[in-house]
């Protein structure tokens, strides 16, 4: 009998203590801000740490980089980043990095191949254009295929090694060109 009065004690001061805080919040009164409350900042972005350290980090994708570690730190905690550049390691390879001539920054994974398909981009035009040349000229696309022909494309024409041998372009290649002349015929006639 004991423990159930004890245990009704406990369930109706609980539950009155959960009343007077909603009491208090509906009024507007704030109660003793909580001990277990996280040390993040809540809005701050990876550009705003960007900004606030300078050089030594960079901001690619949503996501912050020690420049001279190549690693990823957490942009919402600020101890974190002060703890990373106090760090022996990031000091020796800020030391390392400022030996180097050549400034790399990683990038995220978006980013890199963003990259790679401008530059896919410019060798599928390179191709075509070079089917188109060769069909206008009357030049048969075998001649694509010879030693010197090579030689000079991939020496004087920029992306000019990433043209494909003839029958590649044949396959790939040559219909685009053939659609793209068929309207450019249509579009004259009338």
């Amino acid at each position: 009998m004991k423990s159930l009065a004890h245990f009704n004690i406990n369930f109706f001061s609980s539950f009155q203590v959960k009343f007077i805080e909603g009491t208090m919040e509906r009024f507007g009164v704030k109660s003793a801000p909580s001990r277990n409350r996280s040390k993040t900042a809540l809005y701050v972005t990876p550009q705003d740490r960007v900004t606030e350290f300078g050089s030594e980090l960079h901001e690619d994708g949503g996501k912050l980089f020690c420049t001279s570690c190549n690693v990823v730190l957490n942009h919402v905690r600020k101890s974190a980043i002060n703890d990373h550049l106090k760090s022996k390691t990031h000091t020796k390879r800020k030391a390392e990095f400022e030996e180097q001539n050549v400034r790399k920054k990683q990038r995220t994974l978006t980013a890199s191949l963003q990259c790679n398909s401008t530059a896919q981009t410019e060798k599928t035009s390179v191709i075509q254009d070079f089917v188109k040349m060769c069909l206008e000229a009357n030049i048969p696309l075998e001649k694509a295929d010879h030693p010197s022909v090579r030689a000079f494309l991939s020496r004087y024409v920029k992306n000019g090694s990433s043209i494909p041998k003839s029958d590649q372009l044949r396959k790939a290649y040559l219909p685009d060109g053939y659609d793209n002349e068929n309207q450019l015929i249509n579009t004259e006639d009338r």
